[in-house]
């Protein structure tokens, strides 16, 4: 039989009735996320935009978008230098994505499945067939949009697509994804947070819409 004592200890550890629960702790991805945000509250934002967007390129899952948007916030002066800077350091981290699949594969394809959020055997199929029917493109996409772009630097190095085509696709995605958001916030300011947090995907999908149509146009010129 308890005693009063430890009754009392044991009610007193019980939350009242009609009160909340234990708040669960944030999944590993949101502290992930949380963690690349407090950067831009440190003297040290644009050195660990450079760094998370050279890792982004190849196995970190967070993208350098978080961590860009907000320094642009804080300064919207500086809004073009930090697109300029998350995309040098993306080019270079997609080249060593590139190096990877290309020397490295073998030795890592266990850990890139396993470890990298959204990877999986199926997936790398699937960009397989993409680059059969035109590598410049699906780079493009995957550096323009929210696909995520790592998969297709390691992905290219793996299928043998040469490293220009890879550098000059990821030139032209990630440069009219970063300067997108960096032209929204240097003309709006911090009051575009809110609409480029809730329509961003939408944006830059309807935008690669019609580059798409622009080639497929030219194309058919030609």
């Amino acid at each position: 039989m308890q005693s009063p004592d430890r009754a009392r200890e044991s009610n007193a550890l019980r939350p009242p009735d009609g009160a909340p629960g234990p708040v669960q702790p944030p999944n590993p991805l949101r502290r992930l996320y949380a963690w690349v945000l407090h950067w831009a509250e440190t003297r040290y934002g644009t050195q660990a935009l450079a760094v998370i967007a050279f890792a982004e390129s190849s196995f970190f899952p967070i993208p350098p978008d978080v961590l860009q948007i907000a320094l642009s916030v804080s300064q919207p002066g500086r809004a073009y230098f930090f697109a300029a800077v998350s995309l040098v350091a993306s080019i270079v981290g997609g080249a060593f994505g590139w190096l990877i699949g290309s020397f490295a594969w073998e030795l890592v394809q266990h850990a890139f499945f396993s470890y990298v959020p959204g990877v999986s055997p199926e997936l790398f199929e699937h960009v397989r067939r993409l680059y059969l029917d035109n590598a410049f493109l699906a780079i493009v996409a995957a550096a323009f949009t929210p696909i995520p772009y790592k998969i297709f630097t390691v992905a290219s190095g793996v299928f043998g697509v040469a490293l220009p085509i890879v550098l000059a696709a990821s030139l032209l995605g990630r440069g009219g994804r970063f300067f997108l958001v960096a032209t929204v916030f240097h003309f709006a300011g911090p009051a575009a947070k809110r609409l480029l947090d809730e329509y961003l995907e939408l944006a830059t999908i309807g935008l690669f819409v019609l580059f798409v149509v622009g080639i497929a146009a030219i194309s058919y010129l030609h």
